[in-house]
């Protein structure tokens, strides 16, 4: 099999265009605000470009850097890295602090798949 198609990455989001690739999305939304220096946001990464692969169509990523984006990052009280946050329909409905290894994020995002 090859590699999965470019825009099966998570996608680089920013205080500008959060509004437009998170609030405005008809999909669900998974943001992993995310960190440079923060080790397991890393460890995460692979994780999440292999959910952004398989689930694509009915899931969107968007990894947020707290240092670059400040204002969305307040905006939602994010205190700790990685914090994942689940939006839908322009809302937060869930969020994790913290990596976990695939099996156990899929099973915490059933209900929003």
């Amino acid at each position: 099999m090859g590699a999965p198609p470019a825009r099966a990455k998570p996608r680089v989001g920013e205080d500008a265009d959060f509004e437009a690739e998170v609030i405005g999305s008809k999909l669900p939304v998974l943001v992993q605000f995310t960190a440079e220096w923060c080790g397991p946001c890393r460890q995460l990464a692979p994780v999440l470009s292999s959910i952004a692969a398989e689930e694509g169509e009915r899931l969107r990523i968007v990894q947020l850097d707290v240092d670059r984006n400040p204002d969305t990052t307040i905006a939602y009280g994010v205190l700790s890295t990685p914090t994942l946050m689940v939006f839908q329909g322009g809302e937060p409905v869930k969020s994790m602090v913290g990596a976990r290894p695939k099996r156990r994020l899929l099973e915490e995002l059933a209900d929003v798949l």
